[in-house]
């Protein structure tokens, strides 16, 4: 990361605390736990909470063209950033929350960023259901979270009927974090 992306990350933190909640940005450890699996030729990626781009940076790394690539970010400054960072992404300034409305479809995974703990129900409901309208059967919804639980709501869980995988801790990280992949089963013709 560079020094201008860390001011303006500590700077919009100070401005825009309900909009800023991490403590730092993404580390790169984090960034390449979060994308792995992604195929280069499996369809768009789409990103929640795209920041200062560092996650954004990892997912083009694994291989996904930058028209392949749908970051969806609330603050117009890192929108800013990203476009002129990376001109071919496909930068949507709005809420995670509409990710349903998002004019793509067949996405292989839903990469998250957001502080969805921090988050209402109804909003983790909306996000969440967006995703299993976004994303081809068996793709995958990527968040990582700094605590011991799953980062969902158990209701949300429950109700979309996902399941998940948790990799190990991630140390090289401030603070440390784990990353998840939600997925709902993939139903079998009777």
């Amino acid at each position: 990361m560079s020094n201008s992306d860390f001011a303006l990350f500590m700077g919009q933190l100070l401005k825009k605390p309900h909009q800023v909640v991490a403590l730092a940005p993404s580390s790169r450890f984090l960034c390449a736990e979060m994308v792995a699996g992604l195929d280069p030729d499996g369809g768009p990626v789409i990103e929640l909470g795209a920041g200062t781009g560092n996650i954004t940076r990892a997912i083009l790394g694994a291989g996904i063209a930058p028209e392949n690539c749908h970051s969806i970010e609330m603050n117009p400054e890192f929108c800013d950033r990203l476009r002129a960072r990376f001109p071919r992404l496909n930068v949507h300034h709005m809420s995670a929350g509409d990710i349903g409305h998002l004019p793509v479809d067949n996405a292989q995974a839903v990469i998250s960023g957001l502080p969805l703990l921090s988050m209402p129900t109804e909003l983790q409901r909306a996000i969440l259901t967006g995703f299993t309208r976004r994303v081809t059967p068996g793709g995958s919804y990527v968040q990582f979270t700094y605590g011991p639980k799953p980062p969902v709501a158990r209701a949300v869980r429950d109700e979309l009927g996902l399941e998940w995988r948790r990799s190990g801790k991630i140390w090289w990280n401030m603070p440390p974090a784990r990353v998840y992949r939600f997925s709902q089963p993939v139903s079998v013709p009777a």
